[in-house]
């Protein structure tokens, strides 16, 4: 018996604990891999500077008790795009055969309290999101000038950069891979965003 999309959604589910939710299900070529066939992965990190964290947000939502500026870290972002050699901000467990990476787009917007960084690169090292927000708050904090994470870059040392940040606030929001497989279009920061219930303007849509 052929089961329907939505019966393969809902009895997923079913299985999962909580924290994890299939959203939808298809029929796929046989040379499909979800992992080597993406073209492109998009990350959030979700980041409250407050002096004191959120008890609600808890493990949701990064936090500093430091203020942060938001245009030394994002002077320091434009640095980090492009194909580059990320040794620097890779981990000591990663087992990529190369520490290149093509980082697209690495987006910084504010909402009051809340700080959204959006990351997309072809594809990411071992905790390198991780390792580029602990060198991004390093700068908003004024800990650094926003050149610092271009030398940090150039050294290609992990020994020479800050302590990996927290994996909480931490988001996959997408993967692309090539039309070919006419896999359904998945919303990014609106659906993460009202799920946590924080209003978030125009810049991360």
């Amino acid at each position: 018996v052929e089961r329907r999309m939505e019966s393969w959604v809902r009895g997923l589910n079913a299985l999962l604990p909580p924290s994890i939710r299939v959203q939808w299900a298809c029929a796929v070529a046989e040379h499909f891999h979800a992992r080597f066939s993406a073209q492109a992965r998009s990350y959030f990190y979700l980041l409250r500077a407050h002096r004191v964290a959120s008890p609600i947000l808890h493990g949701k939502v990064g936090w500093t008790h430091y203020p942060l500026s938001l245009e030394p870290m994002r002077e320091a972002a434009c640095l980090l795009l492009g194909e580059h050699d990320f040794s620097a901000f890779r981990s000591s467990e990663c087992q990529a055969a190369s520490p290149v990476r093509r980082l697209d787009r690495l987006d910084i917007g504010q909402q009051g309290d809340f700080y959204i960084f959006r990351f997309r690169a072809n594809a990411f090292l071992h905790h390198m999101v991780r390792n580029l927000m602990g060198a991004l708050v390093e700068v908003g904090k004024g800990k650094y000038p926003p050149s610092w994470v271009g030398e940090l870059l150039a050294a290609r040392d992990r020994r020479k950069g800050p302590a990996t940040f927290s994996p909480a606030g931490l988001y996959l929001a997408r993967a692309e891979y090539p039309p070919e497989f006419a896999l359904p279009s998945v919303p990014e920061s609106a659906s993460l965003l009202s799920h946590l219930g924080i209003p978030f303007p125009g810049p991360v849509a």
